[in-house]
């Protein structure tokens, strides 16, 4: 099958590539001739575990091309995928001028039946939306040309999309027309070979699960963070809690890891933009407001041990931080809660000792204008003259370390864990002090 895939970002790009790996054709299309000049020279603007092998596997087979020739990309695919960015505009809601302009490229160039599929992560009704832009554009034409929009939310995991996409645990399809389910079912049968996962729904019911699910995440994750801060109150352990309540099938274990507040492109983007959209609706989500609230002050939790710690005056103080990407696997810092801890130590008079497996690049730009923010080319090279460590992110080389050389290097043998990556036993009798998110 011939596929456009509008927007060569996180979702479109890997989108694009695993297509390409299930035997489709595919052009991706971007306006920014940077990003396109950067794919067909073999690079990718992103990164993700696997995706560089797989698009370069995929453009040497000539089943994969970039363009930003958006005449080319409207005649060559039957299928077009939409999965340019949403942004929050500033009342919290999503910026949909770049898939409207998509749908109006779509629609004035479109030469016979296209399926529309909207791959963006949109509010209810954006569908409609994209619908109306494409039949302006054909009357405009005088033209009267068959076309669907179909409504295909992505379910990808940064840090684990390509696995995600090529073994989905469910594939959502918001269809009205009969015609477009069908070359949606044939285009993912290669990747639901063991049994069938294409859940078929009404358009604004796929658009509304999309929310619905990362909302649901963020709220199981803000959930844990409350009842660890409780924890520490009480003098009790959150892992112990984790295991009590993860135990019930009803509840299950997963994000119910308490750390320093969740952040990315997807969770504070979609919370806000649920909350929007119920209030166009004229319906308060209160809940929601409560996990947003709740998740931004747990990015505060990981500063304020280090306040307890050494007083509010951090002048004179170096620290160490591991970890910088809002989660392992990924180098994307927006809305990470490292950034929230870097502010609050700067404001402080402190400075910092910084590492992250991949993240660097793109700290060293947000960061390019700040002298008290340094780099590490390792995790034991960034504790070098620092007073603490604190550790942000929970990369798995961060899981095992020499407590003994950690003690002997830090002036302050203290460890400040946003991510409960240990057995706080285990730290203290190293002789570390050791202040992780709900432990005894």
């Amino acid at each position: 099958m011939k596929i456009t895939v509008v927007g060569t970002g996180y979702v479109g790009l890997v989108s694009g590539a695993c297509l390409a790996d299930g035997g489709n054709e595919v052009l991706c299309l971007d306006l920014d001739a940077g990003k396109i000049k950067t794919l067909n020279d073999g690079g990718i603007p992103i990164y993700e575990p696997g995706l560089q092998e797989m698009v370069n596997r995929n453009h040497k087979a000539g089943r994969l091309a970039f363009t930003t020739d958006v005449a080319q990309a409207v005649a060559f695919g039957t299928v077009q995928f939409i999965a340019v960015g949403t942004p929050p505009a500033e009342d919290g809601s999503a910026d949909l001028q770049h898939v409207l302009a998509a749908a109006r490229n779509i629609g004035r160039h479109m030469r016979d039946y296209r399926v529309v599929v909207d791959k963006s992560t949109v509010p209810v009704g954006t569908a409609d939306k994209v619908r109306a832009a494409i039949a302006e554009e054909l009357k405009q034409r005088g033209t009267d040309i068959a076309y669907s929009v179909v409504s295909n939310p992505e379910f990808l995991k940064e840090g684990a999309a390509v696995e995600d996409f090529m073994r989905p645990d469910r594939i959502v399809v918001g269809s009205d027309d009969e015609r477009a389910t069908q070359i949606m079912r044939n285009l993912y049968a290669p990747f639901q070979r063991s049994h069938e996962r294409v859940i078929v729904m009404d358009v604004h019911s796929a658009e509304l699960t999309k929310y619905a699910a990362n909302a649901m995440l963020a709220t199981r994750i803000s959930f844990m963070n409350e009842l660890a801060n409780l924890a520490e109150r009480l003098g009790a352990d959150i892992e112990c809690v984790r295991r009590g309540i993860g135990a019930d099938p009803r509840i299950g274990y997963h994000f119910l890891y308490p750390g320093v507040g969740y952040g990315g492109s997807c969770f504070p983007k979609d919370v806000q933009a649920l909350m929007r959209t119920a209030g166009e609706a004229g319906m308060d989500l209160l809940i929601l407001a409560a996990v947003e609230k709740a998740n931004a002050a747990q990015k505060q939790v990981l500063g304020g041990k280090i306040l307890k710690r050494f007083g509010a005056d951090l002048k004179g103080l170096h620290f160490a931080l591991w970890g910088l990407a809002f989660k392992p696997n990924t180098d994307d810092m927006r809305e990470a809660p490292s950034r929230v801890l870097v502010a609050e130590l700067l404001a402080r008079g402190a400075s910092i000792t910084a590492y992250d497996p991949v993240a660097m690049p793109e700290a060293r730009h947000i960061y390019q204008a700040e002298s008290r923010v340094r780099f590490a080319d390792s995790p034991m090279a960034a504790l070098a003259g620092t007073d603490a460590l604190a550790i942000v992110t929970e990369w798995k080389e961060f899981r095992s370390p020499d407590f003994q050389r950690i003690k002997q290097v830090l002036r302050t043998p203290a460890i400040f864990d946003g991510r409960n990556l240990y057995d706080p036993a285990e730290v203290r009798q190293n002789g570390l002090e050791y202040y992780p998110i709900g432990r005894l």
